[in-house]
């Protein structure tokens, strides 16, 4: 029985969530208590999370244009393979998939962290741990192995319940009450407003409002897996306006019922508006919640890294065997087995791989702006210009010049605060180029 391709196709609503998954992992319920602690100022605070998003929206249009002009499954490495050289979309990408099954893996293992407080009140021992962990990764590779459609409604379940989840974390902030954190991160650092580092200060929160935002720019590996093609440009800037949404009201509601002052570097800030509706039973509820938040997150990178490794495949600078499809489900079996088997394999070594994503904010802001750029080198070739209408068409390049220019700035600031993640994160990549070199640039000529 031949497969019906076209039911493996993205509708509107599911390629929003996916951008909206992507986006909104669980940095959201912690990473405000550190931007605050950045930012020194309620203004500052709240500038920060609306510049983010608006630079987000401007990245939204850019990544829509691309994904138009160059549509393709595992879109991000082909838009770096045809507009500079396989080399730096072989780079780029296995970085980024590296950092992102090193990624899964801790936060698989942080999900288990939350089911073990909520079963027991406390850290279950390691073995338990890692094994618990591995039950999500291991839950969503069959999802995946039984196509797009399967994977994808899984992901709008899994994106509403969280979404409600937010929202209910929004509704807090009308209950009246105010809730004293529990505890404070010991090694976190306060900055201080002095009336003339304003500037200074924004750049530096920027840096974590950026990381937050990011992730949707891998929706162009569903670049050709859309029902129509104006279905990926609408879903992604509707997935960036609906998170822009969710991350100022629910940074709103932090400020109101746990105070400015006091948020600064808390821990577990998300479970303390849960307790203005559930008591002390709060983070009992939050902890089932970041379970489920974790579920969701396994399943999207699971669904979106195998198609990277399907087109580099293609290109010839990963094995032929990474771009079979099933033939009835066209699931990208072997790389999504990889991938899964990678995950549970760094799983197994613990949290100590969180230290090793210090650098991953560093190669995100020039994967961010090296790929938007390409949208200029598209335009300049003509590639793709019957597929853009409307004001797109005059406004997009100026939005992505602020865009690339806003993650460079981004980037100087992350080489001033962690001048060794930087270097951790060239070093990595200057390795991977000469390694592109030695062992697929011969094979791409067919020598």
């Amino acid at each position: 029985m031949q497969n019906d391709t076209s039911k493996q196709k993205l509708n509107l609503f599911s390629l929003t969530m996916i951008v909206v998954s992507l986006v909104i992992g669980m940095g959201i319920f912690k990473t405000p208590a550190t931007i605050a602690a950045k930012a020194g100022t309620p203004t500052i605070f709240f500038a920060a999370w609306a510049i983010g998003g608006i630079i987000a929206l401007f990245g939204a249009l850019v990544y829509a244009e691309i994904g138009l002009r160059l549509p393709s499954v595992g879109g991000y490495y082909s838009v770096f393979a045809q507009c500079y050289h396989p080399s730096v979309g072989f780079t780029v990408n296995v970085l980024i998939l590296i950092s992102n099954a090193a990624s899964i893996s801790v936060v698989a293992l942080i999900g288990a962290d939350y089911v073990s407080d909520l079963l027991f009140g406390k850290p279950s021992g390691e073995l338990f741990t890692v094994l618990l962990a591995t039950i999500p990764i291991v839950l969503f590779y069959g999802v995946n192995l039984l196509g797009l459609q399967t994977s994808s409604r899984t992901q709008n379940i899994l994106m509403l319940v969280k979404i409600g989840l937010i929202v209910l974390l929004i509704s807090a902030c009308f209950t009246g009450l105010i809730v004293d954190p529990h505890g404070y991160n010991p090694n976190g650092k306060v900055y201080i407003y002095n009336g003339h580092n304003a500037g200074l200060l924004l750049m530096v929160s920027l840096v974590a409002v950026f990381f937050t935002y990011g992730g949707y720019q891998q929706t162009i590996n569903f670049g050709s897996e859309t029902n129509t093609p104006a279905t990926l440009q609408k879903g992604i800037v509707a997935g960036i306006a609906l998170v822009l949404f969710l991350y100022l009201a629910i940074s709103f509601a932090y400020v109101k019922v746990i105070g400015f002052d006091k948020m600064k570097n808390a821990t577990a800030i998300g479970a303390l508006l849960c307790e203005t509706w559930f008591g002390k039973a709060g983070g009992k509820v939050f902890d089932g919640c970041m379970f489920l938040s974790v579920l969701g997150y396994v399943n999207v990178s699971l669904l979106s890294n195998p198609r990277v490794m399907y087109a580099m495949s293609k290109d010839k600078v990963f094995p032929k065997i990474f771009s079979y499809k099933h033939p009835r489900t066209d699931a990208l079996m072997p790389g999504l087995t990889a991938f899964a088997v990678i995950a549970i394999v760094v799983a197994f070594f613990g949290k100590g791989v969180d230290n090793v994503l210090d650098f991953s904010i560093f190669l995100d802001c020039i994967g961010f702006s090296t790929s938007a750029a390409t949208l200029l080198i598209l335009r300049k070739r003509g590639q793709g210009n019957e597929e853009i209408t409307g004001f797109a068409r005059h406004v997009t390049p100026y939005l992505c010049v602020v865009f690339v220019l806003a993650y460079f700035v981004i980037a100087t600031a992350v080489v001033i605060d962690n001048p060794a993640a930087a270097t951790t994160g060239l070093a990595l990549m200057v390795l991977f180029f000469l390694v592109y070199f030695v062992f697929y640039h011969r094979r791409k000529k067919g020598i």
